[in-house]
């Protein structure tokens, strides 16, 4: 499987989990603000792993963690150019134009984006949010399924509102061939052929 390495000192597998963070938590195991947040330091992770990458504290979905730096980097370097898949919930009802827009690529404040690959999906069969999205009546909304080649801060939620698609709901759904599948949310797994067994 990519990222599979045997390191020279012990001979050792890295480990590599697949998370599902939920909603409301840090991806980071301590918080300094008070009150204190929630953290992975919750989840009865390995110990010896830390995230690589992020995933937004009002974001949803799949973290990876690792016990190995030089995995760490190659899972997050930009020049490995590993998609990460969202589906998304928006405000509004998406149109051609809004849609193209998103593959095209968007400008934001820190300069223009990568093209995405988006497209319109039916709504998907997800665990509850907590706590709920809030819905306006008279507004529609709609699921997106989107993939970008980048890792700008909230880059997901800026593009979206960039072409008048407020962002409801995130959730990562995969990083490059490492999916999500049914993990529940606060689970986790180790990756088939790395070190670990599977959380509660």
């Amino acid at each position: 499987m990519a990222g599979l390495r045997i390191r020279n000192d012990d001979f050792a597998t890295p480990m590599l989990i697949a998370f599902n963070k939920p909603y409301g938590v840090l991806c980071q195991f301590t918080d300094r603000s008070a009150p204190p947040r929630p953290t992975l330091a919750g989840f009865d992770l390995p110990a010896g792993v830390y995230p690589a990458g992020r995933l937004d504290f009002d974001s949803e979905g799949l973290l990876l963690l690792t016990d190995d730096g030089a995995l760490a980097h190659r899972l997050t370097d930009p020049r490995h150019k590993r998609p990460k898949t969202y589906l998304v919930q928006v405000e509004g009802a998406p149109g051609e134009a809004q849609l193209a827009a998103l593959r095209a690529g968007v400008l934001l404040n820190d300069g223009p984006t990568r093209p995405a690959r988006v497209r319109l999906v039916d709504p998907p069969a997800l665990w509850p949010r907590d706590p709920p999205v809030r819905f306006r009546r008279t507004v529609p909304d709609a699921w997106l399924e989107l993939s970008i080649g980048e890792g700008r801060n909230r880059q997901v939620r800026r593009m979206t509102a960039a072409v008048g698609l407020p962002t409801l709901r995130l959730v990562r759904t995969a990083i490059g061939p490492f999916a999500l599948d049914r993990l529940a949310p606060g689970a986790w797994r180790a990756l088939p052929g790395q070190d670990g067994a599977e959380g509660a």
